[in-house]
């Protein structure tokens, strides 16, 4: 019989070369709470500028190992390293290169994702979301912690008004400035909607962005009358009585394409065609529904529901 064993988890740093990998990981293995009675694994899987300094691990109980070529990094190779260190816990830096589907193949069943870091340079962010547009934003989607180190104040207004929170609206997200003194949280907590009026009617380039922060920061609009352009979905996954208004979204590539939509409750729902164009008013209330996973999320109370024309441009971008 088999015995079981004990998972082990698996700290996992992404990021494109020289996105400051190294940078990071290090101060992480000379924390002593990181390492106090732990032995570590340190997966490294490409060679950068930056290198770890070698008397600093082995003080820490952190064993080293090099994957570069990326026909060895198997589940083989892997595994034969965790019986030679014995480690409690893996730290690995992930050559950005490399799909995260690669590392889902590779990893042993005892290894689990504990956490995922993507680090990226931001003045070299708007070059490989253009270009490696399906790796970058992999990694956006699936970390638990998004990281931009060497911004400007420029870069950061350029980093906010491409609201990747749409990508990743779980992660916590930073900005750290080139100074080294400055981190921000990429959401600063400011509202981005003048609430003072009656009903905020929302532009069509406004949409997006008013629909993440309404679902990152529901009560922010409860009880607000708002007025926006969208598209009707119907679904029998919806709550009993609702129905969705929304626009389809593209961040940064056609892949990244998806449907953001606001339910709406009213009695209108059962003349309304799924893709039919509606302007709609309504008023936010939050309700606890399964959709939302038991948590409060809105639900727009509709006012008034009125055909109309698409906008020039169906699609929202980020």
């Amino acid at each position: 019989m088999a015995v079981q064993q004990e998972p082990i988890p698996v700290y996992l740093i992404c990021g494109f070369l020289d996105a400051g990998k190294t940078n990071f990981i290090a101060p992480m293995l000379s924390n002593q709470d990181f390492t106090r009675d732990e032995r570590t694994l340190l997966v490294i899987t490409e060679e950068g500028e930056e290198e770890y300094d070698p008397q600093a691990l082995e003080h820490y109980q952190v064993t080293a190992e090099m994957i570069e070529d990326k026909g060895a990094f198997t589940k083989e190779r892997l595994a034969a390293m965790e019986r030679q260190a014995h480690p409690s816990q893996i730290v690995m830096e992930y050559n950005g290169m490399w799909p995260l589907a690669d590392l889902e193949a590779a990893l042993p069943e005892n290894w689990a994702l504990y956490q995922i870091v993507t680090l990226v340079e931001a003045p070299t962010f708007d070059t490989y979301a253009k270009n490696m547009a399906s790796l970058m934003m992999e990694k956006i989607r699936n970390a638990d912690m998004l990281i931009f180190n060497r911004v400007t104040d420029a870069l950061a207004d350029q980093l906010r008004a491409r609201n990747l929170k749409m990508l990743n609206r779980r992660a916590e997200m930073y900005l750290e400035y080139a100074d080294e003194e400055r981190v921000e949280n990429y959401d600063n907590g400011m509202c981005p909607f003048d609430l003072s009026k009656p009903v905020l009617e929302l532009s069509d380039e406004d949409f997006g962005f008013w629909y993440t922060d309404c679902m990152d920061n529901p009560e922010r609009y409860e009880g607000k009358s708002v007025k926006f352009r969208g598209m009707v979905a119907q679904s029998e996954n919806f709550p009993k009585g609702c129905y969705a208004v929304g626009r389809f979204a593209m961040v940064c590539c056609a892949q990244d394409t998806t449907f953001l939509g606001v339910l709406c409750s009213g009695s209108e729902r059962r003349y309304l065609q799924n893709r039919e164009w509606v302007e709609v008013t309504g008023k936010v209330r939050l309700k606890k529904l399964p959709i939302y996973q038991g948590e409060e999320g809105p639900v727009l109370y509709t006012t008034e529901v009125k055909p109309t024309q698409p906008p020039r441009d169906e699609l929202v971008y980020f």
